[in-house]
């Protein structure tokens, strides 16, 4: 008989997380007591363990937030490729010149 997808919210698992993180009990008691499965028991253990120093004030991982100054130089760039295209169909005739 096959499960349905169940969707666990952010306290359920973060209090899944924290049971294995004691240590008090192996990770096979801990599945079995909130019937989850072992490895999503340890990957939510690794999320709460990677993200933990966000709790006090950290600040996002640098891929989060994209930089700024390489978008623009793209968007220049492109820009650039734009215009000299548009221009050479244009010389060539097939692009009109009303646009």
């Amino acid at each position: 008989m096959k499960r349905t997808r169940r969707n666990h919210g952010a306290a359920f698992k973060a209090q899944v997380a924290l049971a294995a993180v004691k240590g008090d009990r192996t990770l096979a008691e801990v599945a079995e007591q909130f019937q989850v499965h072992p490895t999503q028991i340890t990957d939510w253990k690794q999320q709460l363990l990677a993200r933990a120093a966000d709790v006090f004030g950290g600040s996002p991982p640098p891929a989060d937030t994209p930089d700024l100054k390489t978008l623009h130089a793209k968007i220049g760039q492109l820009t650039l490729e734009n215009d000299f295209l548009e221009g050479a169909l244009t010389k060539a005739g097939l692009l009109s010149a009303k646009r």
